[in-house]
């Protein structure tokens, strides 16, 4: 009965999915804009702005205030390979940006969603229901359906957004598990840190041959900010719902990824390619909504 009672009074699946869903929508955002700069500058360098930028607001919003504190881990190790799991994901998520629509790639990434369900439940215990897993399988169809042999995608491309998406799941998974014993401030500071510090010692072959215009600088900013607040949303995302509920609303990138697409770039995908997103967000809502209208356990006294 312990355990039951534990996640009735602490988990807020309802919260946690707006969390997600506007954490998502801020990511989208951010995978645009990358792409946008990737094709102007080498990726190392995008991928160093990006990180550089989102570890000086950690400093400037977080630093006053706590200090060397801001540092302290309790699993430094699970930390580190949180944070190298993502910069890997970010270097591959931003190559295969560079060589295919944002919307096809996105589709890809959602390899990570079904990995984390499937570990969520012998590493976190948190296990899925039926209908969840159907959902799964449905995004799944969808994912195949746009990655699918002779869909015109870059092969290199398709690889790399598999790496990302490897990443991705182990990114995902420790978010959960040190959720429960770190501060979200410090894994955030972290992953700032160890992606600027990995990125910036590839600056001297990766800087431009020109300096930013003006315009590009406002794009450079704009991605540390967006990474900023969409992984601190992310993060706390993880800490209010089980990765049941918030893993399968990261198919809401989908449609914002979608939509920009189409408004920067004007990629419309074809047809098949928008029948695996339909499946993809159909899939994703459905077991994104399944927690929250299921019947719940009635606890009796003396029960356990």
């Amino acid at each position: 009965m312990a355990d039951v009672t534990y996640i009735a009074a602490q988990s807020r699946p309802t919260q946690g999915a707006l969390l997600m869903a506007t954490a998502v929508l801020l990511f989208s955002c951010m995978d645009v804009t990358t792409k946008h700069m990737a094709l102007a500058y080498a990726v190392p360098l995008v991928v160093f702005m990006r990180y550089a930028g989102n570890f000086t607001l950690l400093l400037a919003i977080f630093g006053p205030r706590k200090g060397r504190s801001l540092f302290a881990t309790q699993r430094t190790g699970l930390v580190l390979l949180r944070a190298a799991s993502l910069a890997c994901s970010s270097l591959c998520a931003a190559l295969a940006f560079q060589r295919m629509p944002v919307a096809e790639t996105i589709a890809i990434l959602f390899l990570a969603p079904f990995g984390v369900m499937l570990l969520a439940g012998p590493l976190l215990g948190e296990k899925a229901g039926p209908l969840q897993w159907a959902a799964a399988g449905l995004g799944f169809a969808g994912v195949l359906l746009v990655a699918r042999p002779g869909s015109g995608l870059d092969p290199v491309g398709v690889v790399f957004a598999l790496v990302s998406a490897a990443n991705g799941i182990v990114y995902n998974t420790l978010s959960r598990t040190l959720a429960r014993s770190e501060t979200t401030e410090s894994m955030l500071v972290w992953t700032a840190l160890v992606g600027t510090l990995a990125f910036g010692a590839a600056l001297p072959w990766s800087m431009a041959n020109h300096w930013p215009t003006a315009l590009d600088l406002v794009g450079f900013a704009a991605l540390g900010i967006l990474s900023t607040a969409g992984h601190f949303m992310f993060t706390q995302a993880c800490r209010l719902a089980p990765a049941s509920v918030i893993a399968p609303v990261n198919y809401l990138q989908l449609v914002w990824s979608g939509l920009l697409g189409f408004a920067v770039f004007g990629h419309v995908p074809d047809h098949l390619g928008l029948t695996g997103m339909g499946l993809i967000a159909l899939g994703g809502v459905s077991a994104a909504l399944w927690p929250m209208i299921a019947p719940r356990p009635v606890l009796r006294a003396g029960a356990c």
